[in-house]
């Protein structure tokens, strides 16, 4: 009895030590050999990451957590960037994004209640050397707006944010305010605050396709007001339905997660929804 069980003691021994990491090995290998061989993605659309999501966060932490889950864009918000820079703090911060890897497609969202207010939002684009801002201007400014955006040839998205608030709640209204506008006046579809406000936001995606200029991916728990925001997959939003959709249209702006939940710890979060959104493109071609 005793021999027998010292032979099994040595054979576990040599298990652990000669074979396990074999296996090990073998596993990881795998991995980064299946990782490798993902196909780059032929979607006309990026992913992209909006600036809110690191509010509690400076430049370099954002630019770590960025670089952490391997997404190269972002919306830039003022809290990282203030609207009164100078050009020479402008160059410094979004240098410090390029070097890292990282392109400033976009500024905002931006509020804007004054001319003053679309004046200076605009000179901070031109400065900034992006082509979109995303904001939020009072509906009496739009003329104002559709001016500028004529003068600098710089587009505006405007940001709908769902039931509880009166400006621009849905993509409908946005749509209704600007569809007899210049082409360059559209729209910034945010997916969580359009299903709170009742609404499915692949169809709007649709109907809206020629003004759809950025989207804001998210996923919410319930489709009313007092929905809360989820990691990406666990939600009741249809994310397949909508990349599907942005297909259908041909869609080539920014996908930019705009993670809401966990505000001063969610990189989890970030890097589970990135996750789950690349997964659902490379399983839905």
């Amino acid at each position: 009895m005793l021999n027998t069980y010292i032979g099994i003691m040595k054979a576990l021994k040599i298990i652990s030590q000669k074979i396990l990491p074999i296996i090990f090995a073998i596993g990881i290998f795998s991995c980064v050999t299946l990782i490798a061989q993902t196909p780059k993605s032929t979607d006309k659309f990026s992913l992209g990451m909006a600036g809110f999501t690191f509010k509690n966060f400076n430049v370099d932490q954002t630019i770590q957590m960025m670089n952490r889950i391997n997404v190269q864009y972002i919306s830039l918000k003022d809290f990282h960037l203030p609207l009164n820079s100078t050009q020479d703090k402008i160059n410094e911060v979004i240098g410090r994004f390029r070097d890292a890897g990282i392109t400033v497609y976009a500024v905002g969202v931006i509020y804007m209640k004054t001319n003053e207010q679309v004046d200076q939002a605009f000179e901070y684009a031109k400065m900034a050397g992006v082509d979109l801002i995303v904001g939020a201007p009072n509906y009496e400014l739009l003329p104002y707006v559709e001016k500028k955006v004529k003068e600098y040839k710089i587009r505006i998205a405007i940001h709908n944010h769902g039931p509880d608030n009166p400006l621009y709640p849905n993509a409908t209204d946005i749509w209704n305010h600007i569809k007899d506008m210049d082409p360059g006046m559209g729209i910034c579809i945010d997916i969580g605050h359009t299903t709170r406000d009742g609404q499915d936001p692949s169809v709007d995606i649709e109907r809206y396709a020629k003004r759809i200029f950025d989207v804001h991916i998210k996923d919410e728990d319930k489709q009313t007001k007092e929905g809360k925001p989820l990691e990406m997959g666990r939600g009741i939003i249809d994310i397949p339905k909508v990349v599907a959709t942005l297909r259908k249209i041909k869609f080539s702006g920014k996908c930019s997660l705009e993670h809401e939940k966990d505000m001063t710890d969610p990189l989890a979060g970030i890097a589970e929804s990135i996750g789950y959104f690349r997964g659902v493109c490379n399983s839905a071609r």
